[in-house]
């Protein structure tokens, strides 16, 4: 059996879950979200617990099982509590600013790069080498935070470029002089 799908969700204080025609909504202070479930799993919302089953013990189900739970415990965590990922910006020169309703990056090409704040996600900049993403959809957080990261990835020589806040970048040897 599943053991992460035969756990129940519990609802956080503030949240609230319904299900209606094999769409659940959860709703929460820091947003609301939806999830269209798969029709071969069952959905109960019963006192604050959500709670997942499956039809059969098929390898499918049992994978549906645990991927429903799970998306359905991070759309409680997001609307809660909310995900973020942090950005660093490591090179000479090398810097982002907040203009407006996004982000201006100078990451050594010629020119700019303007990133715009998609919608459901809040980008900011505590220092010019920090970016951080905010925002209730862990998937969406994740994917932003890989869009700015694809900017400028981090490169094996000098570690120079945009990557993950703790995210080991493997440096290669540079060139030896020849004999």
């Amino acid at each position: 059996m599943s053991r992460i799908g035969k756990r129940p969700v519990e609802l956080a204080k503030g949240v609230e879950a319904r299900l209606e025609e094999g769409v659940l909504h959860v709703k929460g202070p820091k947003g609301a979200l939806t999830l269209e479930v798969h029709p071969e799993m069952t959905v109960s919302v019963e006192d604050g617990v959500v709670t997942v089953t499956r039809p059969s013990d098929a390898g499918r189900h049992k994978a549906l099982h645990g991927l429903t739970r799970s998306l359905v415990a991070n759309m409680v965590e997001g609307v809660s509590q909310g995900f973020q990922k942090k950005l660093q910006i490591i090179g000479v020169g090398y810097r982002a600013e907040k203009k407006g309703a996004g982000i201006t990056f100078h990451l050594g090409y010629s020119h700019t790069i303007d990133f715009p704040e998609p919608p459901g996600i809040q980008l900011e900049v505590p220092t010019q080498t920090e970016v951080v993403v905010n925002g209730s959809d862990k998937q969406l957080v994740g994917q932003v935070a890989a869009e700015i990261r694809s900017l400028r990835p981090p490169e094996p020589y000098k570690g120079k470029g945009v990557r993950y806040a703790g995210e080991q970048v493997r440096r290669k040897a540079g060139k030896t002089a020849g004999a």
